[in-house]
Formats: C-alpha cells, structure tokens, sequence
C-alpha cells in the first residue's frame, strides 16, 4: 500500500469537478496514476484498481510519490476543476477554492 501525501503529515484526497472540466488532459499528463480521460472526454480520478471513479464528487487517496504532480496538475489546469483537500477536515489546500 502507498503512503498517502499529507499537509502536515495529513493525508490528502482529490477530485475533480467534471462541470468545470475543459478535457485538455493536463492532469492525465502530469499524473496519468490519478487521472484519465474518460470517452465523454472528461477527466476523473482513478482508484488504486485504475478503475475510474464517474460518481460526482468521488474522490481518491493523494499517494506521497505523486503529491507534486497532483498538486501542478491542479494548478495547470485551464477549467479550475481539480481540488485537493486534507481528509480530517475537508479544507481545500491546492485547488479554485484553497484558501
């Protein structure tokens, strides 16, 4: 099993917001562990299975390996559309609504 990314040694979890998701695919690229684009030509997070999760608002672990390229994934992204929040408390810390 990975360990997971943390803020502080927090475990960290990211989903992304298909409404606002442009299909450009950067996050694919940066992190194609986390991300994929789907037939509909939208991106969604995968399970540790690679099974893609389509439910709205599903999220996955952050594993620590991949940390940085979900967090440049979520900054490079032209829709605003991938969040990354700590579990414990649900706070956005990369992402449209960090703080």
């Amino acid at each position: 099993m990975q360990q997971e990314a943390g803020v502080g040694g927090e475990a960290l979890e990211v989903w992304i917001d298909q409404d606002l998701c442009t299909g450009d695919g950067i996050c694919a690229q940066y992190a194609p562990e986390v991300f994929e684009l789907d037939i509909d030509g939208l991106a969604y997070v995968k399970a540790a299975d690679e099974e893609l999760l389509q439910d709205k608002g599903a999220t996955v672990p952050v594993p620590l390996p991949l940390l940085t390229d979900v967090v440049d994934s979520a900054r490079e992204c032209p829709g605003d559309c991938i969040h990354v929040r700590r579990v414990a408390d649900g706070v956005e810390v990369y992402g449209p609504d960090a703080e």
